[in-house]
């Protein structure tokens, strides 16, 4: 079998051809070419298998909650309670944006849902207040990348399920480095905001002002809570937990919050089943895909050309990140994980480099690709709320673009820093 499917698909992506139709027309087509039409019922097959799986399940209900949260409303109790707790210094409101960005990502998961909805509420703000508009989109692009990194994260559960990582291992593995990641870019934004001499966002609240804004966001706080206590606890599995976040959601809206209405249910979930279906389907054309790169060799290949370049785990580690990174700037997250996952992971675990430690520097990595230009997909997404030129706000980004690199090759080349909470939880070894 030759590698024409890899160069077909090449051609398709660069025609502009949505990734889904490149990922299932390559294959289909290469197999026709190679006059080996009798793999389609392995293709076909493959392909319904890739949907048809129970720990895919937590994707579909970790989007209707998501769903669910935001038609309640609890984005506002977020920002409200995060500007209690960091509105008082200076710079306060783009501090505000990254606490804010932290305490979303256990609701969504999602790096495009933060953008959108911290953006349409604070890039305003931000502005009439004393930032470039530009700034107040640079910011909130970039915190945005938290929101995959700590759990729970849709694109985490995609890499477990396709490379038989444990979900809950993941999960604990990506806290540490994403609250590496909002320090560091909260440590950027004190100096930047000194030297541009930022404005204060407000006095400093009093303990029965937190307080009140906790009671507040309370019952949004407590999602990650119950899913995370109960994954990590094993009161339940992971599609287990999703399930249950999508119930606790529905429950916070109609009867807690009270925001949510009987008559808005049917609109919330057909938007969660859309998204669903699209993520669905393209996980299983990259299993499709995957599984003609296992056939062909291609795996082989690329690992054969690595170690002819090097045998140095450092080196090698170093040129996985710079691919990966490159690869970013110019493809999703998921299908990045779901297309190269399969290729890379089997030749660095032959070099003995832990399964869980190799997911967690994939997934930051591809996760940090959404706020990398050309084709960063948060880019495009604060460009549209903010009215900004994606040039002008990647430009503005590169502080914070640096430190979010500086994290991946710290837990890249320290490993304890992503897998020592995995192992005091009994969750790696």
């Amino acid at each position: 079998m030759t590698f024409a499917y890899f160069w077909m698909f090449i051609f398709l992506m660069a025609a502009g051809a949505p990734i889904v139709f490149a990922l299932l027309i390559s294959p289909t087509a290469s197999l026709f070419v190679d006059g080996e039409q009798v793999f389609y019922k392995a293709l076909l097959s493959r392909f319904y298998n890739g949907m048809d799986s129970f720990p895919l399940m937590a994707v579909p209900f970790f989007i209707l909650a998501g769903e669910l949260m935001n038609s309640a409303g609890i984005t506002r109790s977020i920002v409200q309670f995060s500007q209690s707790l960091v509105g008082h210094v200076r710079g306060g409101l783009a501090q505000v944006n990254i606490v804010s960005s932290i305490l979303f990502a256990g609701l969504s998961g999602s790096a495009v849902a933060d953008t959108s909805a911290l953006g349409k509420m604070l890039i305003s703000s931000m502005e009439e207040n004393g930032y470039s508009r530009k700034f107040a989109a640079a910011i909130t692009a970039a915190s945005s990348v938290i929101g995959p990194i700590i759990p729970p994260s849709g694109i985490m559960i995609i890499y477990a399920f396709i490379m038989n990582v444990s979900v809950s291992g993941l999960f604990a593995a990506g806290l540490v480095p994403g609250l590496m990641i909002a320090f560091g870019l909260m440590a950027v934004t004190s100096y930047l905001a000194k030297k541009r001499n930022y404005p204060i966002a407000s006095r400093k609240a009093t303990f029965s002002e937190r307080t009140q804004a906790f009671k507040l966001s309370g019952p949004a706080l407590m999602t990650p809570v119950i899913l995370l206590g109960g994954i990590l606890g094993g009161v339940f599995t992971p599609t287990e937990a999703a399930a249950v976040a999508s119930a606790y959601a529905l429950v916070v809206g109609l009867f807690i919050l009270k925001t949510v209405k009987i008559k808005d249910l049917p609109s919330i979930c057909a938007a969660a089943a859309l998204q669903s279906g699209v993520i669905l389907f393209l996980v299983g054309a990259a299993l499709t895909f995957a599984w003609i790169i296992t056939v062909s060799g291609m795996a082989e290949v690329i690992a054969d050309s690595m170690f002819g370049l090097t045998d140095n785990i450092l080196l090698l580690l170093l040129m996985l990140n710079i691919f990966l990174f490159f690869v970013g700037m110019f493809l999703d997250a998921g299908p990045a994980i779901m297309i190269l996952g399969p290729v890379l992971a089997p030749i660095f675990l032959a070099l003995g480099i832990d399964p869980l430690h190799f997911a967690i520097v994939m997934c930051v990595n591809v996760t940090v690709g959404l706020a990398t230009p050309p084709m960063g997909l948060v880019l495009f997404v604060a460009a549209s709320v903010s009215g900004e030129k994606v040039e002008a706000i990647a430009k503005e980004m590169l502080p914070f673009l640096a430190v979010e690199i500086g994290v991946i090759f710290l837990i890249t080349y320290f490993p304890a820093l992503s897998l020592t909470l995995p192992k005091l939880l009994g969750l790696a070894t």
